[in-house]
Parts: structure tokens; sequence; C-alpha cells
């Protein structure tokens, strides 16, 4: 019994640093408001929208349920090259990307830490422009939550 409870006890401390490595916001409004406003606030800092995808519309589509849920894919080739001018295998996580889904009362806003999300890659983790990616999600994250 007690290996047992130090083994789950064990597995889950282990699992809790992959979760670290996301950000996350609450808004009270819903998802299509708060995916409006992001996709605005993206678009205003010049970002190239790639794809606005409704996984509940989808989800739907083909007769299941799913709570709302829409992912924006999005970039800025000016810093997503420089990336992959370091690793070209930077390609397999950019654009970016947020996820904004509704869970209980409150909408969220989740994103990945791109320092973390390239950091198995041959990418300094001090690179200028992973800072500037970082701060672009931040100011996203916080116009969609109005």
């Amino acid at each position: 019994m007690i290996r047992t409870l130090t083994a789950a006890a064990l597995t889950a401390v282990l699992a809790l640093p992959a979760y670290a490595d996301f950000e996350h916001r609450s808004s009270n409004d819903d998802v299509a408001t708060v995916m409006d406003r992001l996709e605005q606030a993206v678009r205003a800092a010049g970002a190239m929208v790639v794809a606005r995808v409704d996984h509940s519309g989808a989800a739907e589509g083909v007769g299941m349920e799913l709570d709302d849920a829409e992912l924006l894919i999005f970039g800025n080739p000016q810093l997503g090259t420089q990336a992959m001018q370091e690793d070209i295998r930077a390609g397999l996580f950019l654009p970016l990307r947020i996820l904004v889904y509704r869970d209980g009362d409150e909408t969220v806003i989740f994103w990945q830490e791109p320092e973390e999300m390239l950091d198995d890659l041959d990418i300094d983790d001090d690179a200028e422009y992973l800072e500037r990616m970082e701060e672009a999600l931040e100011n996203f994250a916080e116009a969609a939550a109005g």
C-alpha cells in the first residue's frame, strides 16, 4: 500500500513541470467574444492569422458534443523565421497557437511558453526573439481576456 502511494505521489510530482510550461488567463466572456478580441489583437500587432479552428463546431459536425473551444493559429515571420534559421525543426511548432475554451463558468485562454516549446531543439533559451514571442502571447491573452 505504501509503495503504491509513494509511486502515485512520485508520478504526480514528476508530472508537474510539464504543466508549468503553459500559461493561461481567464475571462468571464464567452469563447467567441474572447476569440474575436484575440484575433483582433493579433491582426492589430501586424501578425498573420493562419487559421481559426472551431473544435466544438467540428465535433458538432460529426454528431459529438464538446464544450466551446477554439484555436487561433498565428505568427510573425520576422520572429518565427529566426527560430527556424537556428533549427529548422522549429517549423513543427510554429506558427504559434492559443487555445480558448470554456471551463465551467469561465473562459480559459491557454498557450505554451515558446522557450519551453522549443526547448529540445538547437535554439538558445536566451534568444531575444523567444522573449518577444512570449511578450506577444501575454499581450494577446490580456487583450483577449478583456
